[in-house]
Order: C-alpha cells, then sequence, then structure tokens
C-alpha cells in the first residue's frame, strides 16, 4: 500500500533534529521547528485512509518512508504499532523512539531530520518548493 502526501518548503526549515522528522499542515513555522521538513502537507495523521492507519498498527508491517523535494529522495525505514492513535489534525511525526502520541505516525524509525542531505534542506527552505511525502507498507 501506498500513500502520497504533498508539503510545501519554508523558510524556517533546519531539519537538524536527531530524533524526528515532521510534516505539517500548519503554514507557520519558527526556527525553533527544528524536526519539521514540511508545511501546507495535504494531509495530517487524522486524515489517512483507514485501511492505511489499520496496517500502520500491524506491528509486522514494514513501514517505509520516502521523502522527494527536486532531483533529491531520502528513505527512512520504520515500524507500525497496535498502540498508534493516529488522530492528530494537523501533524505527522515519525520517530527513531518508541514515543507514540497522537501525532505520531512510526516508531524506531533508522533516520531522522538531522541526516537530510543539506542540499535538499536547502531545496526545502524555499517556499516554493513542492515535496512528496510518501508512506509505503509492505
Amino acid at each position: 500500500m501506498k500513500f502520497e502526501i504533498e508539503f510545501s518548503g519554508h523558510e524556517n526549515i533546519r531539519s537538524n533534529h536527531q530524533k524526528t522528522i515532521e510534516i505539517t499542515k500548519d503554514s507557520h513555522l519558527t526556527p525553533r521547528g527544528d524536526c519539521i521538513i514540511g508545511v501546507n502537507a495535504k494531509s495530517s495523521c487524522a486524515d489517512l485512509p483507514e485501511e492505511l492507519k489499520n496496517k500502520l498498527k500491524n506491528p509486522e508491517s514494514k513501514v517505509i518512508f520516502s521523502i522527494k523535494a527536486g532531483n533529491d529522495d531520502f528513505v527512512v525505514e520504520g515500524k507500525g504499532h497496535p498502540d498508534l492513535i493516529l488522530t492528530h489534525t494537523e501533524d505527522i511525526v515519525i520517530r527513531k523512539s518508541d514515543f507514540i502520541c497522537p501525532r505520531t505516525l512510526a516508531i524506531e524509525c533508522d533516520k531522522a531530520s538531522d541526516l537530510l542531505p543539506r542540499n535538499m534542506v536547502t531545496q526545502l527552505q524555499d517556499p516554493k518548493t513542492i515535496g512528496i511525502f510518501t508512506i509505503i507498507i509492505e
């Protein structure tokens, strides 16, 4: 199963958080949001199809995230969990830890926003950049 979410860049994107990656439906971003890689996302956790949410709650599911901006592609692997809540109406967060809250989409991910290639971060600092956050569940 595959689901794509379009988002926009923002001048305050820093992408230097060592534990999470976030996209948000919000259009405003302060420099303190250092895990956020995109704003104006078309979907949040609450907006995901029920079939996708059910697959994310299966601990056997392998979850792959592809983040594309321009010619750059960044891939993250993580895990679902039966306790995922998936109800946040603004944000999606993928985490290296096993912390779960309504914004959490996946846990035990192998990368965080600090590993995003710096040329990709530079592109995402342009509000005209359109990125694609793809969720793939095998």
